[in-house]
């Protein structure tokens, strides 16, 4: 199994070059970070998807550097690291800005990038960018389709509810295949999941992520994929102990996202000990040394 290791709500945006250079060093396989374009202040419709209450669980001045420009600069500073976004809310975006974004930083990365997307939850958030929150999902979809064709390289052309365009030409192309990832557990996000290259896992618990891998599975084979590859990364409530993670090794989940030193509505910081400050990056880099040797390493 690979393991990726999560900054999301790491507000000390300094350090994410060194702990990315850490985590190569010690065996991750990959890190990611998380998406927001401009945070409301003041949310009143919205409700948060994953806690009992619907709030947010981290601050409102939490910093959300851009993605593509931090993967870049993590990227370029690392030789294998894996680079994603988990999630990336490319519904909020124009399909020509983000498709050469991304682009540019698979260039500079040489092909090591994942794009991770989701629809998103707040509604202010995408009143105040001035995009239709309720048509999110449709536009999602169709401005992967677009990014997709502009990859490519080549004259392209697209007629959509949400963009018309003709001889269109991207350049430079990503150095490699761009995987795109959807994010989410809803029906949709499964769907667009399914029809993508991978799946990111909400927190849940094993027996729950079994049940969605076979869901995911199935989507799959109705819609003609089950001979291509396909990405699951897991993210779970509970330890991953060497006989759960051959489970679902089984399963097909080849990939495993943590997020070892965040207090998180679920509980999770089990790799931080007591009294050590998580803002401090020696701290941060001890508990992925942890991490590493008790789950990265164990087979060695």
């Amino acid at each position: 199994m690979k393991h990726w290791i999560s900054l999301v709500n790491v507000p000390e945006v300094e350090q994410y070059v060194e702990i990315a250079q850490f985590a190569e060093e010690v065996g991750f396989y990959g890190i990611t970070i998380a998406d927001h374009l401009v945070m409301p202040t003041n949310i009143t419709q919205s409700k948060y998807p994953y806690t009992p209450d619907g709030k947010m669980w981290w601050p409102e001045d939490t910093p959300w550097p851009d993605p593509w420009v931090t993967l870049t600069a993590m990227g370029v500073a690392t030789t294998k690291l894996r680079l994603a976004t988990n999630i990336y809310l490319a519904a909020q975006r124009d399909p020509f800005v983000s498709a050469r974004a991304i682009a540019a930083a698979s260039v500079y990365t040489k092909g090591r990038v994942v794009c991770g997307v989701s629809s998103g939850w707040i509604k202010e958030e995408y009143e105040m960018v001035g995009v239709d929150f309720h048509t999110r999902g449709r536009r999602l979809d169709e401005t992967v389709e677009v990014m997709k064709k502009l990859w490519t390289g080549k004259d392209v052309s697209h007629k959509g509810e949400f963009f018309s365009f003709e001889h269109a030409l991207l350049s430079p192309k990503p150095h490699a295949e761009v995987p795109v990832w959807s994010g989410g557990a809803s029906k949709a996000a499964l769907r667009r999941a399914a029809q993508n290259d991978g799946w990111l896992g909400i927190p849940m618990l094993a027996t729950q992520l079994e049940e969605v891998v076979k869901e995911l599975f199935v989507l799959r084979e109705k819609m003609g994929k089950s001979d291509e590859p396909f990405d699951i990364c897991a993210s779970l409530f509970e330890p991953l102990k060497p006989d759960l993670q051959e489970h679902l090794e089984g399963l097909g989940v080849q990939n495993n996202m943590v997020l070892p030193w965040i207090v998180t509505p679920w509980g999770r910081a089990g790799w931080l000990e007591e009294g050590e400050d998580p803002a401090e990056l020696d701290v941060k880099k001890r508990v992925m040394e942890r991490f590493a040797h008790k789950v990265i390493h164990r087979r060695s």
